[in-house]
């Protein structure tokens, strides 16, 4: 065979051979013919890799192959600088198939990685990755080879090629990456691992410094279960890997421009996180740990375990300051995931961190948790949408290997718990976490990959859990060869530790020391832990100085605006800029919404929404608005953002009030219940200062999101000393659409109340919309606030207000009497008591027939409960008898909730009788009928019931 120049293969002769492929695919019979038998015969990733290079940066498109350094054109292929067409061609095979072969080590290297520290599976070979497939033998293991990469020079054997790739990608390291579609971040990845072949070459110190913190680590978890044999504490034991790499991730972050990061995390770790990487005194966690509060004893609040509870906290490295957050959260797995997004991006606006370099989120979690909670995909799902990303969020799997008592092979489909990361093309580092110099070598490049492109990036650290679920456990009665094989190996800092004193970077008496000085201030700690005393409770700082604990009855707020400023944001909702083409039926709207303000009649549901939404813009307050398709509204009735009908450009009419003022954000979220409403609770944690608002398309679509209401808006200030302004706006009423589109569930959120933890109202009038929406942000504290907001009462005649309902001296009403003409107080022979849009079927059919000695008074706000306010108008008609009239099921609605206020309150003023008559439909399984005809005869008989006196 002839000697090739290498000069035959170089750089841009790869470029003219990929130019050669191109026309060969579009036309075969252009190329000579001996050039097409060749690449006949090329396999599928042969082909792919002719195409990666074409488009590679270092293969110039030039169809030119370079001979002896003299150009020589493409017609002349018989002979290539005095290299016959024959040997140009074998030499191309050859490269052309090495390319392959390290191609296939990319896209499947990590199937043959030594990942698993228990080795509990004999790793299979894979076919794509030995080099026999690619038509090489033995017998070519030591021929040089052209290639132009990998191995920093031009020539490298078959041998040197195979070993540079799987030390890059079959060491204790394996990267899925190829399925990235960004050709810059595939690159960088690339370049990134191969250059060094995927190590890092750490200081004797920095090796020291692991060595530390795996100590801490792993004595920490052995001091607890010494001293507390059998308490639960989801310890680390088997990850202890996990804390130099956390540890990693800020120092390298801190370098790149971190400053604050938002950690989410489940159980698993979560103390040894808390003292080992948050700095949490020891001596506060022992004295956790004897049953003593982590709050000073004069906190309210019902409290939580030591394994839901958060922290804050402030490192340094370099003499960079790097402010950390563990947000508490709950025994569901991935709940927190959202609720940290919410946080951070709230923080990034609050820094206006455009460049999301300063505030980074980190979420921890477990690998069955992972490979099953559907909230997983849902936190993927938003890193790259507008209005929730937060420019990538570093994910860490402490991959034990198995759920509670579950095996992977029962609780994922494919071969990595991973593998929903990849809808978002994240790249995922899976590492072996015996090895811990990896493990914070690829927590290295994780975050330098989210600094730099600010997309997700998943490090999955294979490891075990030494001990069961919780430490009380006998995991052996489910896994018994896993545990077999635990209860005999060394642990990761006795592995670490051998191989330091191996390789003589430090001794035996050296690495002891470290041991012994650990424990000596565990002791200490542990001395002085029954005396501890939290000094203060860090719920009231930061952007929540100024703040206060929720106090008084009323607690109206000043909500009232003057007549000039909403009439000024009322013209403003109804501008539209000269050269937008807004839709003609919009046009026409605005121009109604105009009237109504010009004339201070007629004011519908939304636009006393959005004069409140502006209200609070011009008074510096952002406003936040998400949820599935919350810019028209589900029923057509907001149009926040207004949409060019022909360039699809946006306006927002309420970002052009006036100047200086804040801006409305109006989110069109994705089909996502849980995941988003985790999000805007998350905001409204770090930003009591805007009006943070989730809507649900329909009011019972939120109970996709029970969770988060459930474990964080009901019961977060309660358990976690958290407070939250967040407002949920769930529509609701029962027009016959069914059992789907009827009920927001309002029992649930009821039933959920107590301790002053939220407050739920059922508005019927656009203006106490108005002024309950304002009163949000016009305290001094901050409570959930769930609206029931209607459908059909959206354009009803009756439910609008006057602009001066909004002016001086009003507020929101909790209970609302009515201004109809009726019979003297004395005269009123029943109350009925309602809440929400049935009021206005009884009014219209009181009104048809005639009736004056019946009465309505509308519950506005049904908790905190308004006894007093109730109280006041009952005692107007001592005489009159009660009843409660509600459109939903007896087993629904507030029926259950309001009976023992409302009988209380009858026993306050001691009223004739002592029990409330219930009129409405029956309990049922199902919110409501989907046949209309029956939904039209139920609602006929409960009017008729509630309008009927009983004769005598």
């Amino acid at each position: 065979m002839q000697t090739i120049d290498n000069s035959i293969l170089s750089g841009p002769n790869a470029g003219f051979i990929a130019e050669l492929y191109a026309r060969y695919v579009e036309d075969p019979a252009s190329v000579d013919p001996s050039w097409r038998q060749f690449f006949a015969e090329l396999q599928d990733d042969g082909r792919s890799v002719l195409q990666d290079l074409r488009g590679a940066s270092w293969a110039p498109r030039q169809p030119t192959i370079i001979a002896n350094g003299a150009p020589v054109a493409a017609a002349q292929q018989a002979v290539v600088g005095g290299i016959s067409a024959e040997a140009a061609r074998a030499a191309a095979k050859d490269s052309i198939r090495a390319r392959m072969l390290i191609r296939a080590y990319r896209v499947r290297g990590h199937l043959e990685a030594n990942l698993d520290p228990l080795e509990l599976k004999p790793r299979d070979r894979h076919p794509e990755l030995d080099y026999r497939t690619y038509g090489f033998t033995e017998a070519d293991l030591d021929r040089p080879i052209y290639i132009d990469f990998l191995l920093g020079h031009e020539t490298a054997t078959l041998r040197q090629i195979v070993q540079a790739v799987r030390e890059t990608y079959c060491g204790n390291i394996g990267i899925e990456f190829m399925h990235i579609q960004d050709p810059a971040q595939k690159a960088w990845i690339q370049e990134r691992i191969e250059v060094d072949r995927n190590q890092t070459r750490f200081t004797d110190l920095g090796k020291r410094t692991i060595l530390e913190r795996l100590t801490a680590a792993e004595l920490f978890e052995r001091f607890l279960d010494r001293k507390y044999t059998g308490t639960k504490r989801f310890g680390l034991d088997g990850s202890e890997s996990l804390i130099p790499a956390l540890e990693q991730i800020l120092k390298r972050g801190s370098q790149l421009g971190l400053n604050e990061v938002v950690i989410g995390m489940a159980h698993r770790g979560r103390l040894n996180v808390l003292a080992n990487f948050m700095n949490k005194p020891y001596a506060a966690m022992f004295s956790e740990f004897q049953g003593n509060p982590a709050n000073p004893e004069d906190v309210q609040g019902s409290a939580d375990v030591k394994y839901h509870l958060g922290t804050s906290a402030d490192r340094e490295f370099d003499d960079k300051v790097v402010h950390l957050s563990l947000t508490a959260n709950p025994s569901h797995l991935e709940c927190v995931n959202t609720v940290v997004l919410g946080k951070v991006r709230a923080k990034q606006m609050q820094k206006k961190d455009a460049n999301r370099d300063q505030t980074m989120a980190l979420l921890l979690h477990g690998d069955a948790a992972f490979a099953g909670q559907g909230l997983v995909a849902e936190t993927l799902d938003l890193s790259d949408l507008k209005g929730y990303r937060v420019g990538g969020t570093v994910h860490f799997i402490v991959n034990n290997q198995i759920g509670f008592t579950t095996n992977p092979v029962n609780s994922r489909s494919g071969p990595y718990c991973s593998e929903v990361a990849k809808i978002c093309q994240a790249p995922i580092f899976h590492v072996n976490g015996d090895d811990p110099e990896s493990v914070v070598h690829v927590a290295r490049i994780a975050t330098e990959f989210r600094q730099q492109f600010k997309k997700d990036v998943v490090i999955d650290m294979f490891c075990y859990r030494r001990f069961g679920h919780n430490e009380s456990d006998e995991p052996a009665f489910t896994q018994p060869l896993m545990y077999k094989k635990i209860a005999k190996h060394p642990t990761t800092r006795t592995i670490y530790a051998d191989r330091l004193v191996k390789e003589g970077t430090l001794t035996e008496a050296e690495a002891n020391a470290i041991v012994d000085g650990f424990q000596a201030r565990l002791e200490s700690e542990f001395a002085v832990a029954a005396s501890y005393k939290p000094n203060k409770a860090d719920w009231l700082e930061g952007a929540w100085s100024g703040f206060e604990i929720a106090s008084g009855d009323d607690r109206r707020g000043e909500t009232a605006l003057d007549m000039a400023t909403l009439k000024e944001i009322g013209t403003a909702l109804s501008d539209i800029p000269k050269g937008f083409n807004a839709n003609r039926k919009i046009v026409r709207l605005l121009e109604s919404k105009r009237k109504m303000v010009d004339s201070g009649e007629g004011i519908d549901w939304a636009t006393a929404e959005a004069l409140a939404f502006g209200s609070l813009l011009i008074e510096g307050h952002p406003v936040r608005l998400s949820g599935q398709d919350v810019g028209r509204g589900t029923f057509s009735q907001r149009h926040a953002v207004l949409i060019d009908q022909e360039t699809e450009a946006q306006y927002l009419p309420l970002n052009n009030i006036r100047e200086g003022q804040a801006q409305l954000e109006v989110i069109d979220s994705p089909l996502s219940e849980a995941g988003v409403l985790g999000f805007e609770y998350g905001y409204s944690l770090a930003e009591p200062r805007s009006l943070v608002i989730w809507e649900a398309q329909f009011g019972d679509f939120a109970n996709g999101a029970q969770v988060i209401i459930d474990q964080f808006i009901s019961s977060g200030e309660s358990k976690w000393l958290r407070m939250s302004g967040l407002v949920m706006m769930l529509p609701h009423g029962y027009e016959g659409q069914g059992p789907e589109h009827s009920s927001a569930r309002l029992e649930r959120y009821l039933q959920l109340c107590a301790d002053d933890n939220m407050q739920v109202v059922n508005c019927t009038t656009p203006w106490n919309l108005f002024h309950v929406l304002r009163r949000q942000l016009h305290r001094n504290f901050r409570k959930p606030l769930i609206i029931m907001t209607p459908k059909s009462l959206l354009r009803h005649k009756l439910c609008v207000a006057k602009l001066s309902d909004m002016a001086p001296g009003t507020s929101f009403h909790r209970v609302l009497h009515e201004d109809a003409p009726l019979a003297e107080d004395r005269e009123v022979k029943r109350i009925v008591l309602c809440s929400g849009k049935v009021y206005y079927d009884l009014f219209e059919e009181r009104a048809k027939r005639g009736v004056k000695d019946i009465c309505f008074l509308r519950l506005e706000q049904l908790y905190p409960f308004p006894s007093k306010a109730l109280a006041a108008e009952l005692v107007l008609r001592p005489q009159a008898e009660v009843v409660w009239c509600q459109e939903e099921p007896q087993n629904m609605g507030a029926w259950t909730f309001v009976q023992p206020e409302i009988e209380k309150v009858l026993a306050d003023i001691k009223h004739k009788q002592s029990r409330l008559p219930y009129i409405g439909r029956p309990a049922s399984a199902s919110p409501a009928t989907g046949l209309l005809r029956r939904h039209n005869r139920e609602q006929a008989q409960l009017l008729d019931e509630a309008l009927t006196l009983p004769k005598h």
